[in-house]
C-alpha cells in the first residue's frame, strides 16, 4: 500500500477538489501513445506482464500471490480509488494490445501530493526507456494533476531504481517502512521532489 509523504502540505478545500477532478478527468493521451486506464478487460494482459519475476519481484505494492484473481482485485481497487480521485493505474500498450508496462499514481488530494510506481517488461529494462518514461511521467503528474509534491520509494537493494531517482534530482529523505498488501513490511529508501524544484531543474 502506498503511504502518504513525510512532508505534510497545507491544502485548501478548493485545491483538494481541483486535484480530485484532475485525477478523474485526466486525458491519458497527453501522457503518451498507447496509454490506457486499467480495467477488468486487461486482467489477463496485466497478469501476463506481472507473472515475470523480473517485472514484479522488486515491487512491494503488488498483490501476493500473483494470480489472475488477485490481479483482478488489484485493478478493481484502483478503479474504485480512481472514482474518488485518488489513483490512476495506467497501462502502456502497443498496437497488438500487449501491455509493455504500467504506472500506478497514488494521489493524496488533501496533501497535494502523489507517489509514482510501476514497471516495464524485462525486454525494455536497462534500455533507457524506464528513465525517460519516469521523468516524462513525473512532469506530467505535476502539470496535469496539479499536485505540489511527489514522493518515491525503492527497495534498499534496488540499485538501478535508486540511481535513476537520484539522477532525476529527487531529494533523499532517509528510509521508511512500506506496507505490502499482505501486511508485511519492507524497508525502503525514500525521496521527495517539490513542483517548484522540478520546474527549476527542467529549465
Amino acid at each position: 500500500m502506498a503511504s502518504p509523504p513525510k512532508t505534510v502540505l497545507t491544502v485548501s478545500p478548493e485545491e483538494e477538489r481541483a486535484i480530485r477532478d484532475a485525477v478523474r478527468g485526466a486525458d491519458l493521451a497527453t501522457l503518451g501513445p498507447g496509454r490506457v486506464l486499467a480495467s477488468q478487460a486487461h486482467v489477463a494482459g496485466v497478469f501476463d506482464l506481472l507473472a515475470d519475476p523480473a517485472v514484479s519481484e522488486p515491487i512491494y505494492a503488488l498483490p501476493r500471490p500473483l494470480t489472475e484473481a488477485s490481479v483482478a482485485a488489484w485493478i478493481a481497487e484502483a478503479e474504485a480509488l480512481h472514482a474518488r480521485g485518488e489513483v490512476l493505474l495506467i497501462l502502456n500498450t502497443v498496437a497488438d494490445g500487449t501491455i509493455m508496462g504500467y504506472s500506478r499514481i497514488s494521489v493524496w488530494p488533501d496533501r497535494s501530493a502523489a507517489e509514482l510506481g510501476g514497471a516495464l517488461r524485462a525486454s525494455l529494462q536497462n534500455s533507457g526507456a524506464g528513465g525517460a518514461g519516469a521523468a516524462h511521467t513525473i512532469g506530467w503528474i505535476f502539470e496535469t494533476l496539479k499536485v505540489r509534491l511527489i514522493c518515491l520509494t525503492a527497495a534498499l537493494d534496488n540499485v538501478r531504481s535508486a540511481k535513476l531517482i537520484d539522477r532525476m534530482g529527487f531529494v533523499r529523505m532517509g528510509e521508511r517502512e512500506s506496507i505490502r498488501p499482505d501486511g508485511s513490511v519492507r524497508r525502503s529508501l525514500y525521496w521527495e521532489m517539490t513542483r517548484e524544484a522540478w520546474v527549476e531543474r527542467s529549465r
